[in-house]
Protein backbone atom coordinates (compact mmCIF):
# COMPACT_ATOMS: atom_id res chain seq x y z
CA UNK A 1 0.00 0.00 0.00
CA UNK A 2 1.33 3.48 -0.81
CA UNK A 3 2.72 5.27 2.24
CA UNK A 4 1.65 8.75 3.20
CA UNK A 5 -0.90 9.63 0.53
CA UNK A 6 -1.41 13.37 0.97
CA UNK A 7 -3.91 13.98 -1.81
CA UNK A 8 -5.47 12.27 -4.75
CA UNK A 9 -6.67 13.44 -8.13
CA UNK A 10 -5.23 14.66 -11.41
CA UNK A 11 -4.95 17.85 -13.42
CA UNK A 12 -8.53 18.45 -14.48
CA UNK A 13 -9.91 15.16 -15.72
CA UNK A 14 -6.76 14.07 -17.55
CA UNK A 15 -6.14 10.59 -16.15
CA UNK A 16 -2.78 10.45 -17.92
CA UNK A 17 -1.23 13.16 -15.74
CA UNK A 18 1.54 11.74 -13.55
CA UNK A 19 1.46 11.30 -9.79
CA UNK A 20 4.33 12.75 -7.74
CA UNK A 21 6.18 10.26 -5.52
CA UNK A 22 8.12 12.25 -2.92
CA UNK A 23 11.24 10.71 -1.37
CA UNK A 24 12.36 12.52 1.82
CA UNK A 25 15.68 13.80 3.09
CA UNK A 26 17.87 12.35 5.82
CA UNK A 27 15.10 12.32 8.43
CA UNK A 28 13.09 9.93 6.25
CA UNK A 29 9.82 11.07 7.84
CA UNK A 30 8.28 12.86 4.87
CA UNK A 31 6.74 15.43 7.22
CA UNK A 32 8.86 18.30 5.93
CA UNK A 33 7.13 18.24 2.54
CA UNK A 34 3.94 19.86 3.86
CA UNK A 35 4.65 23.45 2.72
CA UNK A 36 5.80 22.28 -0.70
CA UNK A 37 2.74 20.06 -1.19
CA UNK A 38 0.46 22.96 -0.22
CA UNK A 39 1.88 24.96 -3.16
CA UNK A 40 1.09 22.26 -5.72
CA UNK A 41 -2.14 22.30 -7.73
CA UNK A 42 -4.80 20.78 -5.43
CA UNK A 43 -5.80 18.28 -8.09
CA UNK A 44 -2.31 16.83 -8.43
CA UNK A 45 -1.89 13.40 -6.87
CA UNK A 46 0.94 13.17 -4.35
CA UNK A 47 2.38 10.15 -2.55
CA UNK A 48 4.87 10.76 0.27
CA UNK A 49 7.30 8.02 1.25
CA UNK A 50 8.16 7.41 4.89
CA UNK A 51 11.20 5.25 5.62
CA UNK A 52 11.38 2.78 8.53
CA UNK A 53 12.52 4.55 11.70
CA UNK A 54 14.21 1.63 13.47
CA UNK A 55 15.50 -0.50 10.61
CA UNK A 56 18.86 0.19 9.00
CA UNK A 57 18.48 -0.04 5.23
CA UNK A 58 21.13 0.71 2.61
CA UNK A 59 20.26 2.50 -0.62
CA UNK A 60 20.14 -0.89 -2.33
CA UNK A 61 17.79 -2.23 0.34
CA UNK A 62 15.53 0.81 0.02
CA UNK A 63 14.95 0.18 -3.71
CA UNK A 64 12.36 -2.59 -3.07
CA UNK A 65 10.72 -0.33 -0.49
CA UNK A 66 10.25 2.38 -3.13
CA UNK A 67 8.99 -0.22 -5.60
CA UNK A 68 6.24 -1.20 -3.17
CA UNK A 69 4.84 2.32 -2.86
CA UNK A 70 4.94 3.23 -6.55
CA UNK A 71 1.46 4.15 -7.81
CA UNK A 72 0.07 1.13 -9.62
CA UNK A 73 -0.66 1.30 -13.34
CA UNK A 74 -0.31 5.08 -13.74
CA UNK A 75 2.56 7.37 -14.79
CA UNK A 76 4.56 8.91 -11.95
CA UNK A 77 7.40 11.36 -11.36
CA UNK A 78 10.01 10.83 -8.65
CA UNK A 79 10.80 13.91 -6.57
CA UNK A 80 13.80 13.13 -4.38
CA UNK A 81 15.26 15.38 -1.70
CA UNK A 82 18.97 15.37 -0.76
CA UNK A 83 19.61 12.00 0.97
CA UNK A 84 17.11 10.26 -1.32
CA UNK A 85 18.60 11.43 -4.62
CA UNK A 86 21.07 8.51 -4.93
CA UNK A 87 18.16 6.19 -4.10
CA UNK A 88 16.01 7.78 -6.82
CA UNK A 89 18.82 7.29 -9.35
CA UNK A 90 19.36 3.67 -8.32
CA UNK A 91 15.62 3.02 -8.58
CA UNK A 92 15.28 4.82 -11.93
CA UNK A 93 18.16 2.75 -13.33
CA UNK A 94 15.97 -0.35 -12.97
CA UNK A 95 13.71 1.21 -15.65
CA UNK A 96 10.48 0.96 -13.62
CA UNK A 97 7.31 0.85 -15.66
CA UNK A 98 5.39 4.16 -15.84
CA UNK A 99 8.26 6.32 -14.53
CA UNK A 100 8.05 9.41 -16.74
CA UNK A 101 10.33 11.88 -14.94
CA UNK A 102 12.73 12.43 -12.07
CA UNK A 103 13.44 15.53 -9.98
CA UNK A 104 16.57 15.82 -7.83
CA UNK A 105 16.42 18.57 -5.20
CA UNK A 106 19.79 19.57 -3.66
CA UNK A 107 20.95 16.21 -4.95
CA UNK A 108 24.14 14.25 -5.57
CA UNK A 109 25.37 10.93 -6.95
CA UNK A 110 28.71 10.82 -5.09
CA UNK A 111 29.83 11.98 -1.64
CA UNK A 112 28.85 15.67 -1.44
CA UNK A 113 30.76 16.42 1.76
CA UNK A 114 34.15 17.08 0.16
CA UNK A 115 36.47 18.68 2.72
CA UNK A 116 33.76 18.23 5.36
CA UNK A 117 33.93 14.43 5.09
CA UNK A 118 35.96 13.89 8.33
CA UNK A 119 33.48 16.00 10.29
CA UNK A 120 30.47 14.22 8.81
CA UNK A 121 32.11 10.86 9.48
CA UNK A 122 32.49 11.86 13.13
CA UNK A 123 28.74 12.51 13.21
CA UNK A 124 28.07 8.91 12.21
CA UNK A 125 28.68 7.93 15.82
CA UNK A 126 25.42 7.45 17.68
CA UNK A 127 26.68 9.44 20.67
CA UNK A 128 27.29 12.49 18.47
CA UNK A 129 23.80 12.31 17.02
CA UNK A 130 22.30 12.44 20.50
CA UNK A 131 23.69 15.96 20.96
CA UNK A 132 21.12 18.66 20.21
CA UNK A 133 22.60 20.96 17.53
CA UNK A 134 22.39 24.70 18.28
CA UNK A 135 20.20 26.84 16.09
CA UNK A 136 23.12 28.66 14.46
CA UNK A 137 24.53 25.40 13.10
CA UNK A 138 21.18 24.37 11.66
CA UNK A 139 20.72 27.78 10.09
CA UNK A 140 24.24 27.94 8.64
CA UNK A 141 24.28 24.47 7.09
CA UNK A 142 20.66 23.46 6.58
CA UNK A 143 17.86 25.99 6.98
CA UNK A 144 19.46 29.28 5.97
CA UNK A 145 19.16 32.62 7.72
CA UNK A 146 16.05 33.57 9.67
CA UNK A 147 13.98 30.42 9.30
CA UNK A 148 10.54 30.53 10.83
CA UNK A 149 10.30 29.09 14.35
CA UNK A 150 7.81 26.61 12.92
CA UNK A 151 10.29 25.28 10.36
CA UNK A 152 13.04 24.84 12.94
CA UNK A 153 10.65 23.07 15.31
CA UNK A 154 9.40 20.77 12.54
CA UNK A 155 12.94 20.03 11.39
CA UNK A 156 14.09 19.13 14.91
CA UNK A 157 11.06 16.91 15.35
CA UNK A 158 11.64 15.23 11.97
CA UNK A 159 15.30 14.38 12.61
CA UNK A 160 14.29 12.98 15.98
CA UNK A 161 11.84 10.47 14.52
CA UNK A 162 14.47 7.93 13.47
CA UNK A 163 16.73 5.91 15.76
CA UNK A 164 20.21 7.43 16.06
CA UNK A 165 21.71 4.22 14.68
CA UNK A 166 19.52 4.55 11.59
CA UNK A 167 20.52 8.20 11.14
CA UNK A 168 24.19 7.29 11.49
CA UNK A 169 23.82 4.58 8.86
CA UNK A 170 22.15 7.04 6.48
CA UNK A 171 25.03 9.48 6.91
CA UNK A 172 27.51 6.70 6.13
CA UNK A 173 25.48 5.81 3.04
CA UNK A 174 25.78 9.40 1.83
CA UNK A 175 29.56 9.40 2.31
CA UNK A 176 29.95 6.09 0.50
CA UNK A 177 27.48 6.55 -2.35
CA UNK A 178 28.53 6.36 -5.99
CA UNK A 179 25.64 6.26 -8.44
CA UNK A 180 27.41 7.66 -11.50
CA UNK A 181 26.98 4.44 -13.50
CA UNK A 182 23.34 4.10 -12.51
CA UNK A 183 22.68 7.71 -13.49
CA UNK A 184 24.23 6.99 -16.88
CA UNK A 185 21.75 4.16 -17.36
CA UNK A 186 18.73 6.36 -16.73
CA UNK A 187 16.78 7.72 -19.68
CA UNK A 188 13.81 9.43 -18.05
CA UNK A 189 13.63 13.26 -18.26
CA UNK A 190 15.59 14.80 -15.38
CA UNK A 191 15.16 18.08 -13.52
CA UNK A 192 17.81 19.24 -11.04
CA UNK A 193 16.76 21.91 -8.53
CA UNK A 194 19.82 23.67 -7.16
CA UNK A 195 19.84 25.78 -4.00
CA UNK A 196 22.24 28.65 -4.69
CA UNK A 197 23.24 29.01 -1.02
CA UNK A 198 23.47 25.32 -0.21
CA UNK A 199 26.33 24.78 2.25
CA UNK A 200 25.91 21.00 2.35
CA UNK A 201 25.65 20.06 -1.32
CA UNK A 202 27.97 22.19 -3.48
CA UNK A 203 27.37 23.26 -7.07
CA UNK A 204 29.89 20.67 -8.22
CA UNK A 205 27.33 17.97 -7.45
CA UNK A 206 24.93 19.46 -9.97
CA UNK A 207 27.72 19.84 -12.52
CA UNK A 208 28.69 16.19 -12.06
CA UNK A 209 25.12 15.16 -12.79
CA UNK A 210 25.01 17.37 -15.90
CA UNK A 211 28.25 15.85 -17.18
CA UNK A 212 26.71 12.39 -16.97
CA UNK A 213 23.28 13.50 -18.20
CA UNK A 214 23.83 16.56 -20.45
CA UNK A 215 20.08 16.69 -21.07
CA UNK A 216 19.46 17.54 -17.40
CA UNK A 217 17.24 20.58 -16.93
CA UNK A 218 18.79 22.79 -14.23
CA UNK A 219 16.71 25.23 -12.20
CA UNK A 220 18.66 27.36 -9.73
CA UNK A 221 16.77 28.92 -6.81
CA UNK A 222 18.39 32.20 -5.71
CA UNK A 223 19.33 32.63 -2.01
CA UNK A 224 17.95 29.19 -1.15
CA UNK A 225 19.65 27.06 1.53
CA UNK A 226 19.91 23.28 1.57
CA UNK A 227 16.25 22.90 2.60
CA UNK A 228 15.18 24.40 -0.70
CA UNK A 229 11.74 22.72 -0.81
CA UNK A 230 11.00 24.06 2.66
CA UNK A 231 12.34 27.61 2.27
CA UNK A 232 11.17 28.17 -1.32
CA UNK A 233 8.20 25.82 -1.71
CA UNK A 234 6.36 27.97 -4.25
CA UNK A 235 9.33 28.42 -6.59
CA UNK A 236 10.09 24.70 -6.41
CA UNK A 237 6.47 23.77 -7.04
CA UNK A 238 6.30 26.07 -10.05
CA UNK A 239 9.49 24.59 -11.50
CA UNK A 240 8.23 21.04 -11.04
CA UNK A 241 4.80 21.79 -12.52
CA UNK A 242 6.49 23.32 -15.59
CA UNK A 243 8.65 20.21 -15.86
CA UNK A 244 5.59 17.96 -15.71
CA UNK A 245 3.88 20.03 -18.39
CA UNK A 246 6.94 19.65 -20.64
CA UNK A 247 6.94 15.90 -20.03
CA UNK A 248 3.28 15.73 -21.00
CA UNK A 249 3.97 17.67 -24.21
CA UNK A 250 6.75 15.24 -25.10
CA UNK A 251 4.66 12.17 -24.28
CA UNK A 252 1.71 13.22 -26.37
CA UNK A 253 3.45 14.99 -29.25
CA UNK A 254 3.01 13.41 -32.65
Amino acid sequence: MAAGVNSTGFYGQDLSAPTLLLLPGLDGSGTLFSDFVSELPPTLAVVVAKYPTEQILSYLELVPFVSEIVPSGIPFVLVAESFSTPLAVKFAATRPQNLVGMVMCAGFVTNPAGNWTPLVRALTRRAMLRITPPSWILQHFVMGNNPTPSLEARFRKAIGTADTGVMAARLRAVLECDEKEDLGRTKTPLLYIQAERDRLVPRECGREIQLIRPDTLLVSIPDAPHLVLQREPRKCAEAIVRFIQEIDCQRFSI
